[in-house]
């Protein structure tokens, strides 16, 4: 069942089209991947979706619902959130508070139910012995799991995590892959990730979405978009797909 959907977004800075007419879908308990090549628009397209910027033309539709141009706090009210590649946390607060303050002012709860629900995030994300310390302590890592936390704070039905992994060693990689699977299956929450860790990205996800200079090019399960001659030529060049294809 579809719970998210754009149809022809498109965006325009100038005379650069950064997207062009993309359709995408994205499932209810599913874990999308939306990879391509630097400036293929992923950053675009997860700015769109999750209200920071307008589209020129297209609409987004969550359950049935047009979101289009909806600004971003308005997203997050209706259930889409995102993360960001560059984390910034308010160092002058707590991990604790960092948390509290995405569950009580993007969903309005109440305070009680605020801090109940700050806490049972932080334990999620392996943070909950973490909380009394501020933002500096923690390693990129755990930077990335407060981001993750306080994205999880606002009760979101679609979650865009941006680059999630990126950075961060492999054993590190390894357990935050074991954690986004854990947010989809314990939370039924549905995902859609872009990364530049081939490994990760393609082991999360169901299905992977693949753009190259703002357009779509392939779409299919990982096996068979690794496989697709497109993508090859998208990520290597045109010699090397000739080379690669069939």
């Amino acid at each position: 069942m579809t719970l998210l959907a754009t149809r022809g977004l498109t965006k325009r800075f100038g005379g650069l089209c950064a997207l062009d007419g993309v359709d995408l879908e994205l499932g209810e308990r599913e874990i999308l991947g939306v990879i391509g090549p630097n400036g293929a628009g992923k950053t675009t397209l997860f700015s769109l979706i999750a209200g920071s910027i307008r589209p020129t033309s297209g609409e987004i539709v969550l359950d049935g619902q047009r979101v289009t141009g909806r600004p971003a706090h308005l997203c997050v009210r209706a259930g889409i959130v995102r993360t960001h590649q560059i984390v910034r946390p308010f160092g002058n607060l707590t991990v604790f508070e960092n948390v509290l303050v995405a569950a009580m002012h993007l969903r309005r709860t109440a305070a009680s139910h605020a801090r109940d629900r700050a806490a049972e995030v932080l334990d999620f994300v392996g943070l909950a012995d973490r909380r009394g310390q501020y933002p500096a302590t923690l390693t990129l890592a755990g930077r990335k799991r407060l981001e993750l936390a306080r994205a999880l704070s606002t009760g979101p039905r679609v979650l865009l995590l941006d680059e999630v992994v990126a950075g961060i060693n492999p054993t590190e990689a390894l357990a935050f892959t074991a954690l986004i699977r854990r947010v989809r299956d314990e939370r039924g929450i549905s995902v859609i990730m872009t990364e530049h860790v081939m490994p990760a990205v393609m082991s999360l996800s169901d299905r992977i979405f693949v753009l190259d200079r703002g357009k779509p090019i392939a779409q299919g399960t990982p096996q068979e978009v690794v496989a697709n001659p497109l993508v090859v030529t998208a990520y290597l060049g045109t010699s090397a797909g000739e080379g690669a294809a069939p």
